[in-house]
This record gives C-alpha cells, sequence and structure tokens, in this order.
C-alpha cells in the first residue's frame, strides 16, 4: 500500500509526497508520462538518492527512494487529482511487476 510522507494536520495544502514501496519513484514516473511529478524538491538535482528530509523522519532509504511528490496549481480540478491518483496507481503496479 502506498504511505503519505509527513504529519496528517500540519501540511502545506498543495503538496503532497507519497511513497510507493518497492519501486523507485523515478520507474513510477516514467511509466505515468500523463503526471507532471518529480521525486524531489523544486531544487532537486535530478539524481537518484533519499530525500535527506524523508531520512531526517525516520522513514528507511529503501521506501525513501519510492517517494513522488505531487504539487497542485491554482488550476488544477478535482478531477485532474482523481485521474492522477488512478494513472500512477497503475503504473506502481506496472512497475512492481
Amino acid at each position: 500500500m502506498a504511505a503519505l510522507s509527513g504529519q496528517d494536520a500540519e501540511r502545506l495544502p498543495n503538496t503532497l509526497n507519497v511513497r510507493f514501496p518497492g519501486v523507485r519513484g523515478g520507474a513510477v514516473l516514467a511509466a505515468t508520462p500523463e503526471v507532471a511529478a518529480s521525486t524531489g524538491s523544486a531544487c532537486h538535482d535530478g539524481g537518484e538518492m533519499a530525500s535527506p528530509v524523508l531520512r531526517a523522519m525516520g522513514i528507511p532509504e529503501a521506501d525513501a527512494l519510492g517517494a513522488v511528490r505531487l504539487s497542485l496549481g491554482p488550476d488544477t480540478s478535482q478531477e485532474e487529482v482523481a485521474r492522477a491518483v488512478v494513472v500512477l496507481a497503475r503504473g506502481w503496479k506496472q512497475v512492481a511487476g
């Protein structure tokens, strides 16, 4: 089951970090080109390494490598969010084999 990173209450309203166990976040994104997301923060250099923030939160490196960061814009619709959920879940299942 995918896991949400961070606290339940104190979080930014437009940013979500979710972990896909057993796979690399980059592989999930490669399998879902219709979703624009990242495996790191906006200042991330594009290399494949576990987020220091996730590691500081006590998340094991293997789990942190499966993280995907999603950000919503002011024009993002509920339908687009729902579609992203379906597409990301499908990509995760495809990559996990």
